[in-house]
């Protein structure tokens, strides 16, 4: 049994039977004529790396922190019907006339969010294409990234998750285009998520890449599902760290990392 994961088509596999035959999936032919017709899919600027990408989310999967997924065989443009249909449904329970002109294309905006915009990063061939160089400088001093914009989703609520992330390594072999840090926290986090997850699998895809453990990572996030629902408590927030090699093991690089995160450099 292999564990790389597959996107397969469900016209030649057969899989659209067994989702049919799934009760807890409704799978539905032809849920509407008019939900996609003339829609344009989000064009996003990013240069993508679908084999990169499929071996770090095999990476990710070995070192157990792979997102929970299953292969439905679905291709984008299934997806988005499929939702769409379903969330319909929701706003119908809910009490919602579609045929108002400001709601009749909620259930399409919606989908094409879901899987263009802010889930589009469970599909592995959307990975960041991540150019590196050789380190010839001989580089040996730590790289830091602060302030990373997160924005994310709670996978418990399907609510906001908003924060920052502090990346920091220190080069051996590979140096790293710096934007590609900030693309690859940008694609873990456009995905459901914990706090924790996405901290380990930022950790580990970087560790991929660049050949080292000596990777920290920071993130500090406001939870929505705290925030705006439950306890509703509008102060707090929730810091994750994950820190290999020398961050981990030396006391004096840890405190300079931290410092370095923490410091306040004037306008």
């Amino acid at each position: 049994m292999t564990l790389t994961p597959r996107f397969t088509n469900p016209a030649t596999n057969g899989h659209m039977e067994t989702l049919a035959a799934d009760d807890s999936l409704v799978w539905v032919t032809h849920p509407s004529p008019d939900l996609y017709l003339g829609d344009e899919p989000v064009a996003r600027s990013q240069k993508t790396d679908p084999e990169l990408g499929r071996r770090v989310a095999q990476f990710l999967i070995e070192k157990g922190v792979a997102t929970p997924q299953v292969e439905t065989g679905l291709d984008d443009t299934q997806k988005r019907t499929l939702i769409a249909w379903h969330f319909a449904r929701i706003m119908e329970a809910l009490g919602l006339d579609l045929r108002d002109d400001s709601l009749a294309e909620t259930p399409k905006r919606v989908a094409q969010m879901y899987v263009d915009e802010i889930f589009y990063g469970l599909d592995w061939r959307n990975f960041p294409k991540c150019t590196t160089v050789e380190n010839k400088m001989g580089y040996s001093s730590m790289v830091v990234e602060r302030n990373i914009n997160v924005q994310s989703n709670c996978e418990h609520h399907f609510v906001i998750i908003d924060g920052r992330a502090h990346v920091a390594y220190i080069p051996k072999r590979k140096v790293l285009g710096l934007s590609k840090i900030n693309r690859i926290v940008e694609y873990f986090a456009k995905r459901p998520q914990i706090q924790e997850r996405l901290t380990e699998q930022i950790f580990y895809a970087l560790s991929y890449i660049l050949e080292t453990e000596d990777i920290a990572v920071v993130i500090q996030a406001k939870h929505y599902c705290v925030k705006s629902r439950g306890v509703e408590d509008v102060n707090s927030d929730t810091v994750t760290s994950k820190l290999g090699g020398v961050f981990l093991q030396n006391t004096a690089t840890r405190s300079e990392f931290m410092r370095v995160v923490n410091t306040v450099i004037a306008p």
